[in-house]
């Protein structure tokens, strides 16, 4: 399974790298997805990286101050975030699609596997 961390408690404009790793396994070969989910709000997407690595995503909310890649060591997968805002503020989730060497998709039922979440909460 899926395990996030990095999660914290920021000030807004401050920034946060959440790391995503599977418990028995690298992902070098997985497509990843980044979906978060704000209090009394659905699951929505922010980012996603296909196991190649050569056609990321981001929502449009966050272009510009997330970024996400991949450790040179492939076994994990990272979330930097800029320029945190009270609007980011929810629990943050990595999710893999069932099949290796996939492309990536900026929806949750493209994802098969996901991992309970790090919370992310910016307040001043």
């Amino acid at each position: 399974h899926l395990v996030e961390s990095g999660g914290s408690l920021v000030q807004p404009g401050e920034s946060l790298t959440l790391s995503c790793a599977a418990s028995e396994t690298t992902l070098e070969y997985h497509a990843i997805g980044w979906f978060r989910q704000a209090p009394g709000e659905e699951r929505e997407a922010v980012s996603c990286i296909p196991s190649s690595g050569d056609e990321i995503h981001y929502a449009d909310s966050v272009k510009g101050r997330f970024t996400i890649s991949r450790d040179t060591d492939k076994k994990t997968v990272t979330l930097h975030i800029n320029s945190l805002q009270p609007e980011d503020t929810g629990v943050y989730f990595c999710a893999a699609p069932r099949d290796l060497f996939t492309v990536c998709r900026m929806w949750s039922k493209w994802y098969y596997v996901w991992g309970q979440g790090t919370q992310v909460t910016v307040a001043a």
